[in-house]
C-alpha cells in the first residue's frame, strides 16, 4: 500500500465510485443550528401520550362548522400556544457563556412559533409564524395560510443568503472573528462553495428577489428561529408509525414540541358492571424537549397540566 492510498484510508476519505454531496445554503445552516444545539443544550426528552378522542371529535365538529379552512396542524398550534401561556419559561432564549459559567434567559414577549412547511417539491422549510399569543383560531388559520402561499413566491435562496449574512455578523458582534472568516470563506470558495465570489459584489443580488414589482415573498427574518420550535412530522407521511423521541431545540430556543400521527389503540376498562372489556381510543404521541438549564421538570409541569385540561375539555377550543 503507498503512502498515499494508506493516509486515504485513514482519513476515511472517499474512493472512488463514491457519490459526493456537498452541503447547499439551507444545509450549511441547518447544519449549524442543529450543532450548537447539541453543544449549547443539554436537554431532556419526554413522549406524551394524548387520549384525543373527545378532542378530535370536538375539532371534527368544529371543522365542518367554523366557515374557514381548519387543519389539525393548525388546532395543535394553538394548543402549543395556551400551552407556552401557562408556562412562559418555555418561550424564550438562553444565552450561555462557557468561560464564565454566567448566563440569562430571555423570556420572549411574543411567541413566534418556528414551524416545518413542506412544498409541493419535498423541499422542508422551517418558517416562523409570528406573534400568536393573542391570535384566534380563525386569524392564526389565515396567517398560516399566507406564510404557505408567500413561501411559494420566495426567492428562498437569496433569504438564506441574507440569513447567513446576519449570522455571520452576530459571530463578528460576539468576538468569534475566526468562525466569521471561516464560514466566509467557505461560502465562496473551494468545492463546497454555494456562491460566486463576484455576485457579491452585484447590486442586484443583495435583494431578496430580482423580478420587477412588488416583492411578496419570505424575507430572512422569515427563516429565523422563532421563540420555540413545532415540529409537526405527523403531516409528512399517512401511514408514519414512529414517535419521535428526541429533538435539539433550535438553539438558543429551549423547547421543542413534536406532533406524531394519531393511532388507535386499545385499552382495558371495567364497564358499569364491573366487568372487564377492550375499548379503543385515538392517542396523538407528542414529544416534549427543553433545554435542563432553565430549571429543571418544574418548568414542564404548568405546561402538561395545560395540555392535560385542554384534552378533557376539548369544548374551549370553541373559544378560541
Amino acid at each position: 500500500m503507498s503512502y498515499k492510498e494508506y493516509m486515504r484510508k485513514a482519513k476515511l476519505a472517499p474512493e472512488e465510485g463514491d457519490k459526493i454531496e456537498y452541503l447547499d445554503i439551507k444545509g450549511k445552516l441547518l447544519s449549524n443550528v442543529l450543532v450548537n444545539a447539541q453543544k449549547e443544550i443539554p436537554g431532556v426528552g419526554c413522549t406524551y401520550d394524548a387520549d384525543v378522542t373527545s378532542f378530535l371529535n370536538e375539532y371534527l365538529k368544529l371543522k365542518k362548522e367554523c366557515g374557514y379552512p381548519l387543519s389539525f396542524n393548525t388546532i395543535m398550534m394553538k394548543v402549543l400556544v395556551e400551552g407556552l401561556k401557562a408556562a412562559p419559561r418555555l418561550n424564550a432564549h438562553f444565552e450561555y457563556n462557557h468561560t464564565s459559567a454566567s448566563g440569562r434567559l430571555i423570556i420572549k414577549k411574543h411567541i413566534d412559533v418556528a414551524m416545518a412547511i413542506c412544498l409541493e417539491s419535498g423541499e422542508t422549510f422551517q418558517v416562523k409564524v409570528k406573534q400568536l399569543e393573542d391570535k384566534s383560531l380563525q386569524e392564526m388559520s389565515a396567517q398560516i395560510e399566507d406564510v404557505k402561499d408567500r413561501l411559494s413566491k420566495t426567492n428562498i435562496k437569496r433569504a438564506l443568503f441574507e440569513l447567513a449574512g446576519q449570522r455571520m455578523a452576530g459571530y463578528a458582534a460576539k468576538g468569534k472573528l475566526y468562525t466569521t472568516f471561516a464560514q466566509f470563506i467557505s461560502a465562496y470558495f473551494g468545492k463546497g462553495k454555494i456562491a460566486k465570489f463576484h455576485r457579491l459584489f452585484i447590486k442586484k443580488h443583495s435583494k431578496p428577489s430580482s423580478t420587477k414589482g412588488k416583492y411578496e415573498g419570505l424575507r430572512s427574518d422569515d427563516f429565523g428561529e422563532g421563540t420555540v420550535c413545532f415540529t409537526n412530522w405527523g403531516t409528512l407521511y399517512e401511514n408514519l408509525d414512529v414517535n419521535i423521541t428526541y429533538i435539539p431545540p433550535l438553539y438558543p430556543q429551549v423547547f421543542l414540541f413534536g406532533t406524531g400521527r394519531i393511532k388507535d389503540v386499545e385499552y382495558a376498562f371495567k364497564d358499569e358492571n364491573g366487568n372487564v372489556d377492550i375499548g379503543t381510543k385515538k392517542v396523538l404521541p407528542l414529544t416534549l424537549v427543553f433545554d435542563h438549564k432553565i430549571g429543571g421538570a418544574a418548568d414542564i409541569m404548568p405546561f402538561i397540566k395545560k395540555l392535560d385540561e385542554i384534552f378533557a375539555n376539548p369544548e374551549v377550543m370553541r373559544e378560541w
